[in-house]
């Protein structure tokens, strides 16, 4: 039996799976100017899932790299970035709807246009929603991973165009069972009045075990706490 298992998520595609905890799950960027939005949920309780306030306010950050955890609802690490080549990704700007990408890139339709048609990450996320057993009301705050939007003093966001090179990856290593959900979609704050249309490979693979050593676990001290919980919540399942 393999050991690895990977894909790649065409520009405009979408996908989710549940993937076992203790697992790495490695994004690269194929092409420059990547953009993979992502929801996480507890696979066994999917009412926990990613918690974007927690996530920021508990580390101290407005962007994501590696070190940070992305914590749940119930104060958990759901993943941790274990690795990352470009060391800036997005928390913030949420994904694209159907009204900003025909605005911002004409209209387009199946009917007309089949697979060529331009989507959204809203209409991706809540078709994968539904194929996990959840609905709209389920739709959350994302992460954007390869994306750069940093915010100045008056409050603005500003988005990087030439953050993301070919070849950028970042790794996540999850710590609970997840739900992964994806969305190969502009950010909603990419200025480029092109679609973006760069492929994205995605493996999985097994990870080591955390040793008392790790960067994650000894990022912040907010962080270990939140392992903690994870290791309580395992230990007592069995």
């Amino acid at each position: 039996m393999a050991n690895s298992w990977s894909t790649t998520i065409l520009p405009g595609g979408k996908w989710s799976g549940t993937i076992g905890k203790g697992k790495l799950i490695r994004f690269t960027a194929l092409e420059a100017g990547a953009n993979v939005a992502i929801q996480l949920f507890h696979a066994k309780d999917v009412t926990e899932r990613y918690n974007m306030p927690d996530t920021l306010k508990a580390q101290h950050t407005a962007h994501l790299t590696r070190g940070n955890v992305l914590m749940s609802d119930n104060g958990r690490v759901l993943a941790s970035i274990v690795e990352d080549s470009l060391g800036w990704h997005d928390p913030l700007s949420g994904y694209s709807s159907r009204a900003a990408t025909d605005a911002k890139y004409g209209a387009t339709r199946f009917q007309e246009h089949r697979n060529e048609w331009l989507r959204s990450g809203q209409e991706n996320f809540a078709v994968e929603l539904v194929r996990s057993g959840l609905s709209m009301r389920d739709m959350m705050p994302v992460v954007n991973l390869f994306s750069k939007v940093a915010v100045d003093l008056a409050g603005d966001m500003h988005y990087d165009v030439n953050h993301c090179p070919a070849g950028a990856t970042v790794t996540l290593r999850t710590e609970l069972d997840t739900l992964l959900l994806i969305s190969n979609t502009p950010n909603p704050l990419d200025p480029r009045s092109e679609y973006p249309a760069v492929p994205v490979r995605i493996e999985v693979l097994a990870a080591e075990p955390v040793g008392e050593d790790d960067y994650c676990l000894n990022y912040r001290p907010e962080n270990r706490r939140a392992f903690e919980n994870t290791w309580d919540y395992h230990l007592l399942l069995g």
